[in-house]
């Protein structure tokens, strides 16, 4: 009974951690790229590091808080104008070795020895110092506080202060997706989608509808990116091709295409993941499963887990089969 009711705790931390958020946030992006313009853009781990090397470089070179999300946007919001210049006339598959080819040139240049003042290099920038202000910005007490029954410090690093900031921006960027994709300016990116040539034909430039999908999902790439790095710590191999699989993985678990789909893709991501590890190390005899092969086994069976989805309910949980009916 114990291990039952500390699992439970697990997951309500595990739901609600910053982490989660991140990923969401990200996914939201990734969302508006796919889900509801059909670019498949597999470098969303690209826009993270831009926008989290963007703040923290900001941040540790002197410049205050706000400027340095500003920088961080600006510069998701660049990558996104280079990368779609190029990029955006190719289709499918195309697009798709583009774009993480792209996102393996950033984490591939944050990496160089060259740049190690800049980026830290492989060792990537590990402070508490760009967390400082935010900690400042803080409007809550000193002390720890206990709701739904976990606890943790008001302000720090794991604390209810970034919780709150980085659930807040999940629900600002799920409530900008729903305006955007309910007006007319959405109606034209599913029509883009659904057939590209035919929007053209309407006198829609759908190349400039495309960029601005393009860097919309990207500075909310970076954002996520940003939310990675405020426990003090940013590393370019920590948001590399595993984690534009795990995005991708988030979105078509919650359903694309739909509002809420990476918001309940990313919660129920990492919460498998956990339950997996969990009842594997405590059921499992460590002679059979040690802590590592659990982790491994952990990603097999959520590797399978999205072979079936794919082939049983393209459209996830949460989407209608018939938003996944168009040509990329």
């Amino acid at each position: 009974m114990d291990f039952w009711i500390g699992l439970l705790e697990s997951i309500a931390q595990t739901a609600l951690s910053p982490v989660t958020a991140a990923f969401a946030v990200a996914a939201i992006g990734l969302n508006i790229h796919f889900g509801f313009t059909g670019l498949m853009n597999m470098g969303q781990a690209g826009f993270m590091l831009i926008g989290g090397y963007g703040f923290v470089i900001a941040t540790m070179s002197g410049l205050g808080f706000l400027p340095a999300i500003i920088i961080s946007v600006l510069a998701s919001a660049l990558f996104a104008v280079l990368l779609g210049i190029p990029t955006l006339k190719l289709r499918g598959d195309y697009l798709a070795i583009v774009t993480i080819g792209a996102a393996e040139i950033v984490r591939m240049v944050a990496r160089l020895a060259n740049l190690t003042p800049i980026t830290g290099g492989p060792s990537g920038i590990q402070s508490p110092n760009f967390r400082e202000e935010f900690n400042a910005l803080a409007p809550l007490s000193e002390g720890r506080t206990t709701f739904l029954g976990m606890t943790y410090t008001n302000v720090g690093v794991d604390d209810w202060w970034s919780r709150i900031v980085a659930w807040g921006l999940v629900a600002l960027f799920l409530l900008i997706t729903w305006l955007l994709m309910r007006s007319p300016w959405g109606r034209v990116l599913r029509g883009i989608r659904e057939d590209e040539d035919a929007m053209r034909s309407l006198g829609k430039n759908t190349f400039s509808y495309k960029m601005q999908a393009l860097i919309i999902g990207g500075v909310m790439g970076g954002f996520g990116g940003i939310l990675m790095s405020l426990p003090a710590a940013i590393n370019p191999d920590g948001m590399g091709r595993p984690t534009t699989f795990n995005l991708w993985m988030i979105m078509l678990l919650g359903g694309a295409a739909t509002i809420l789909g990476p918001l309940l893709g990313a919660i129920l991501f990492f919460v498998v993941r956990l339950v997996i590890t969990s009842v594997a190390g405590e059921f499992v005899p460590a002679s059979i499963l040690n802590s590592q092969q659990t982790e491994q086994l952990a990603w097999v069976l959520i590797g399978v887990m999205l072979m079936l989805l794919v082939i049983f309910r393209p459209q996830g949980i949460l989407g209608d089969k018939k938003e996944l009916s168009f040509n990329v």
